[in-house]
């Protein structure tokens, strides 16, 4: 658990600590923020002693409510800092800011992500994201779930992809920080991409 300094010995960390479902995060709010936030400090501090390279899996949630489509690194965003995807959103953007502090005040080697709509196997059925919401209805016969007229878009990523990009990532030159976004570079709209996925 992140909520506590480590005391290990480390070349690299790779910081993926907090569940990325609404319905996790949403289930105990004050514990994700902490998660972030403290395990953002306690990651650092051990980053700071060992002299390690040290990778934040952000989120594409501190866009928030984007009005950018799609969203490019430079893009600050468009947030809720009270809404009830606070917790996860903000708690991320914190972490973000801590990284770059370390990075500016004690020359860590930081290196960040924004992680986008992961979809692979053995996603829980209760995750509450796009991809798995559709994939179970899909499997129960029931009908798709659109939420409006399905004009939203989503970018996604295979976790397999994922995985490699974070690597790849941590491998970069030093002051190469990022942020870097890993998604594929287009948005489709809900709508059509469910026509193409169940065709």
């Amino acid at each position: 658990m992140l909520l506590f300094p480590m005391y290990i010995e480390v070349d690299e960390i790779y910081n993926l600590a907090c569940p990325a479902s609404p319905v996790h995060y949403q289930f105990d709010p004050v514990q994700t923020t902490k998660t972030s936030v403290h395990g953002a400090i306690n990651v650092l501090g051990l980053a700071k002693r060992v002299k390690a390279r040290i990778l934040q899996a952000s989120t594409s949630e501190v866009y928030g409510d984007s009005v950018v489509h799609p969203q490019p690194e430079s893009y600050w965003g468009h947030v809720n800092l009270i809404g009830p995807r606070s917790c996860y959103d903000e708690g991320k953007r914190c972490a973000e800011t801590l990284f770059f502090d370390y990075y500016r005040q004690h020359k860590l080697d930081i290196k960040f992500v924004r992680i986008f709509n992961t979809y692979g196997p053995r996603m829980l059925p209760n995750d509450g994201r796009v991809v798995s919401n559709f994939i179970v209805q899909a499997l129960k016969g029931e009908d798709i779930t659109i939420y409006g007229e399905g004009s939203q878009t989503r970018s996604f990523c295979y976790v397999d992809d994922l995985i490699e990009r974070f690597v790849r990532m941590m491998n970069t030159e030093r002051g190469f920080t990022g942020p870097l976004n890993l998604g594929i570079p287009m948005n489709f709209q809900c709508w059509n991409w469910l026509k193409k996925c169940f065709s």
